[in-house]
């Protein structure tokens, strides 16, 4: 099994390296005709280097806040046993989300792992994978969410787009869907040498920004702590049902992140055709930075 530490020598868990988002090589179910939004000016600068030397440290503290808060999280809304979708980032594979899926697991929800081995990034096993995976879940199960973590969450967005009547919602932890230059990922390295084996860069989708919103209920969580991708590349305009929630987290800990956790078990609570924007609750202000 991968530790947080495995996890820092992989690259970074998770992250999008070329300012386009991997697109699927399946034409989606519906195509919406929807205006585009103005999104945030993105700023294209690299993460600070100190948070990016001490991601290895600060991981091994978020873990250790999971284990201390064990028992708040215990108190997190409870599902209702739909079924989720877990998708690691990049370098990473399921072992790294073993903590996320046992904690949603436990509040009810029927959660799988991607199954797809370790993920290097948009390779033609990879998307048709998920693809494959996303149909097979909603027609056993019904709608399914999905959890993203970096990489991860551009994919999960991706599955979003093309298949709005089988994804219930999208929730991204630190994931740069919204990049507009490599120099927003220190992953570029990682992302690079395993470029050969990718789809065409033809069946890359545009960049986000000149795309319509995406056309189910997404939930961007981000990071000014992060020190793997630029946070300013995690979040977008907010509008209908769609947000950014601020969080005090290393990149390599997201997955373990007890005020990460609680935000995935809100959102994921909500009831099937209802949205309302995440609310810090009462007694938990510390936990959430204020957003800029």
């Amino acid at each position: 099994m991968e530790t947080p530490g495995d996890e820092a020598r992989d690259a970074g868990s998770g992250l999008s390296t070329c300012g386009e988002a991997p697109m699927s090589a399946v034409p989606p179910d519906e195509v919406f005709d929807v205006p585009p939004v103005p999104l945030h000016v993105v700023r294209s600068s690299a993460p600070s280097l100190f948070w990016y030397l001490t991601e290895p440290t600060r991981c091994a503290l978020d873990v250790g806040e999971f284990v201390a808060t064990r028992s708040m999280l215990r108190g997190a809304p409870a599902g209702d046993g739909h079924p989720v979708l877990v998708f690691p980032g990049l370098g990473a594979a399921d072992s790294s989300t073993v903590m996320l899926r046992r904690f949603l697991s436990g509040l009810g929800y029927r959660v799988n792992p991607w199954g797809l081995g370790r993920n290097i990034g948009p390779t033609r096993r990879a998307v048709d994978g998920m693809h494959a995976l996303v149909k097979k879940v909603s027609s056993e199960h019904g709608p399914v969410s999905i959890v993203g973590w970096s990489l991860g969450g551009i994919f999960a967005r991706e599955m979003g787009r093309d298949h709005p009547h089988r994804v219930r919602q999208v929730i991204t932890m630190g994931s740069p869907y919204n990049m507009s230059d490599p120099v927003q990922s220190r992953a570029m390295p990682a992302f690079s040498l395993f470029s050969r084996l990718h789809i065409p860069k033809d069946e890359f989708p545009p960049p986000e920004s000149t795309r319509p919103p995406i056309p189910v209920p997404a939930t961007s969580i981000y990071s000014r702590t992060d020190g793997i991708v630029s946070w300013e590349s995690c979040v977008e305009e907010p509008g209908p049902r769609r947000e950014n929630v601020q969080v005090a987290s290393s990149h390599l800990g997201y997955g373990f992140n007890a005020s990460v956790l609680w935000v995935v078990a809100d959102r994921l609570a909500q009831p099937e055709g209802t949205w309302t924007p995440f609310a810090v609750p009462p007694g938990m202000a510390r936990m959430y930075p204020r957003a800029a």
